[in-house]
């Protein structure tokens, strides 16, 4: 399945990435080998095979929750580069979505 490069730039988008013309030759081919192998995926026959997470059974191991006392919060911003009173101040990320 040969994806087209107006699909591979859809995919740049949708990812907030800009592609340069070789990235998008260079990944067009890859992605197109992804779903080639995913198509030959879907040949077997999986009929009878129960689905499942991982390929070995795993057990959670995990501690109770036990409250405990937190962080004092002037020492939790204490080493932050930018903080207003106990908040960390950080550079905003989002935008229109008119850049990609």
């Amino acid at each position: 399945m040969a994806l087209s490069r107006d699909e591979v730039l859809k995919v740049g988008t949708l990812s907030r990435i800009r592609l340069t013309d070789e990235e998008v030759e260079r990944f067009a081919g890859q992605l197109s080998s992804i779903l080639d192998y995913v198509d030959k995926l879907k040949e077997l026959d999986t009929r009878g095979v129960e689905p499942l997470a991982h390929a070995l059974p795993i057990h959670n191991v995990l501690r109770d929750d036990e409250p405990r006392p937190g962080l004092d919060p002037q020492k939790a911003v204490g080493g932050a580069p930018d903080s207003t009173d106990t908040l960390f101040r950080v550079p905003r990320v989002i935008d229109d979505g008119s850049s990609a």
